[in-house]
């Protein structure tokens, strides 16, 4: 299953032999605590004896215990001694206990005397007043001091304001000091700046992007379960995905269900459906619509229908309009089109493109054309290429020719090979043959057969006429256009496969020609039939021969029938020659109806003789 199926097994979060058992750690706990309480009474001693600092640690431990009674009188003592820190822990504890006005008098206190963590709670709290101006100055006094928390606060509060060059400053300045949630943001603005490609600087872009990865990294590695999962989508589109798996399980594992999703994607990818289950059902049950979507799928190429439909139903109460459209999917495939036209519609009155393409080819198919129309518009001003392309069927259907073009060039500029194919033979008929092959070269290259063969006829008028061929000369080098017929002849187009063999058998070729005009004739071709048929004649098998000029001449073709009609006069069957040269003169064309009359004259002469 690859690397991806192995993430379970790696080891990776398993505890180390060096860690300590529970044991150990609840025996390091014991020993914490009898430090602490030990460092509890050596601290009382020294308040005793009026150790100011004393008095202020002391205070502090009993704040972080939540002791607010027995910290307070402690703190206000060594503030009174003119201990900062102490004056910073007492409008701490003012603050929890909600008396935000006298708590920012302390913090004031301590910060005038220098405290960079008096500035910080102090800035905060001008900005929870909503004193931007007062806020900046105490943020930026606590930043400048390296207080990283301060920096932190000061550029979230320039990047609410607009000023980016000052907010990224102090945002780098958080993260490399440490700060995790920093970092995070720092990379989500390079990102976004690399996204931008600002006056098309595509170097600066990858600088940009590289130093993004960094510190998408560096919070990563610090615990943040949106920079792993940012990390990891990263490298899974640069195709690392055994790292970008490790990254997405650990984001996963800390909670962040759009990692959980993306993980049972990798794994789905791999091989191990099972293992991407249970994560998307993680996923789902925490409200990630997408994963529900692809529970959803995963039952119902399953043909579980009923379980499919609670997954789609899950995704769109999750707020993910993909859980209507894929509802409307479901439905019609079961044939269900009233039920299917609902989610279209509902998923489509919510803005999803092809929502409403889908619902436009369903009312199209019910013979509402005039209500399908608005919503092949509505899907293609959104984007949907197929829509434009529908909306060119629709308009040709009319014979509105220029409207038709227009949808066909819009959904050709965005890549759809059919569209391409459409403007290509526009272009052909209105007589501009270079942008016509243009377009056919988009169209072909895309994979359609018939451009490939239409290209072809171009390239192959275009051409001057090859030497004739002798016998012991070396074939020519093939062409562009013949490079392109037998592209579209591989693709099983079959006048394509009839103009390869005839190439072919212009070279010389007779196992190539016969090759290919046995391909098109089984394929329903006639004139491969007739071709063929020539081939085998001329290679003195005319019993087979004849068999392929009656598929032919059944068929339709008229030269195939006179050359029936030849063979059966000439073996002496006259009324069986008779009847080929009749149906030769009610098939054509003009030339083949009047030989196939003379001679069929001849016969009935010969006949009545």
């Amino acid at each position: 299953m690859g690397d991806m199926a192995n993430l379970f097994g790696t080891g990776r979060f398993a505890q180390p032999s060096g860690q300590p058992s529970d044991q150990e750690e609840v025996a390091d706990e014991a020993q914490e605590a009898a430090d602490e309480a030990a460092e509890e009474v050596r601290l009382r001693l020294a308040v005793d004896g009026g150790d100011v600092e004393a008095m202020s640690v002391l205070g502090a431990l009993l704040l972080r215990r939540g002791d607010f009674d027995g910290a307070e009188s402690h703190l206000r003592a060594a503030t009174a001694a003119g201990d900062r820190a102490a004056a910073n822990n007492l409008g701490v504890l003012l603050h929890q206990r909600g008396y935000a006005d006298e708590a920012a008098g302390w913090w004031r206190i301590a910060a005038v005397a220098g405290s960079a963590a008096a500035a910080h709670a102090l800035g905060r709290h001008f900005r929870e007043r909503g004193d931007e101006p007062a806020a900046e100055y105490w943020l930026c006094q606590s930043a400048e001091q390296g207080h990283v928390l301060g920096a932190y606060a000061l550029a979230d509060l320039l990047e609410h304001r607009g000023d980016d060059t000052g907010s990224e400053r102090w945002m780098r300045a958080a993260a490399e000091r440490g700060h995790r949630e920093a970092a995070y943001r720092l990379a989500r603005t390079l990102d976004r700046r690399a996204g931008r490609r600002d006056g098309g600087d595509d170097e600066a872009a990858a600088l940009a992007a590289d130093e993004a990865e960094q510190w998408y990294r560096q919070a990563a590695a610090r615990g943040h379960r949106r920079g792993a999962l940012h990390l990891g989508t990263i490298l899974e589109k640069r195709g690392e995905l055994k790292e970008a798996g490790r990254w997405y399980l650990t984001s996963a594992k800390d909670g962040e269900a759009r990692a959980a999703c993306a993980l049972g994607f990798l794994l789905r990818d791999a091989g191990d459906t099972e293992s991407a289950a249970v994560w998307w059902l993680r996923a789902a049950q925490d409200g990630d619509g997408n994963a529900a979507n692809a529970l959803g799928a995963l039952h119902a190429e399953r043909g579980e229908t009923q379980t499919a439909e609670r997954w789609y139903r899950a995704a769109m109460d999750a707020g993910d309009d993909n859980g209507a459209y894929n509802l409307g999917l479901l439905c019609a495939e079961q044939g269900r089109t009233t039920q299917a036209e609902q989610w279209y519609r509902r998923a489509a009155y919510a803005g999803h493109r092809e929502a409403s393409n889908a619902l436009a080819i369903l009312l199209l198919r019910a013979g509402d054309e005039a209500g399908a129309e608005p919503w092949f518009s509505k899907a293609a001003e959104a984007g949907s290429v197929d829509a434009a392309f529908n909306l060119g069927i629709l308009h040709a259907g009319r014979s509105e020719e220029r409207a038709a073009l227009r949808w066909y060039e819009r959904a050709a500029a965005a890549g759809h090979t059919e569209a391409a194919l459409q403007v290509g033979m526009a272009r052909l008929r209105g007589g501009d043959e270079r942008e016509a092959e243009r377009f056919l070269r988009c169209a072909a290259g895309g994979g359609s057969a018939e451009a490939a063969y239409r290209l072809a006829t171009v390239l192959d008028a275009r051409r001057p006429p090859a030497p004739a061929h002798e016998l012991g000369e070396p074939a020519q080098e093939k062409s562009e256009c013949e490079e392109w017929y037998e592209r579209a002849a591989s693709q099983g187009h079959r006048r394509a496969q009839v103009r390869v063999g005839m190439l072919a058998a212009a070279r010389g070729d007779v196992v190539e020609a016969a090759r290919w005009y046995r391909e098109a004739a089984e394929a329903g071709s006639r004139n491969g039939a007739f071709n063929l048929g020539l081939l085998l004649a001329r290679e003195g098998s005319e019993p087979e021969a004849v068999v392929w000029w009656r598929r032919a001449a059944d068929a339709g073709h008229g030269r195939a029938a006179l050359r029936l009609a030849l063979v059966f006069a000439r073996r002496g069957e006259l009324a069986e020659g008779q009847r080929w040269a009749d149906l030769a003169v009610s098939l054509g064309p003009a030339e083949v109806g009047e030989r196939a009359a003379r001679l069929r004259d001849a016969l009935r002469q010969e006949l009545s003789a």
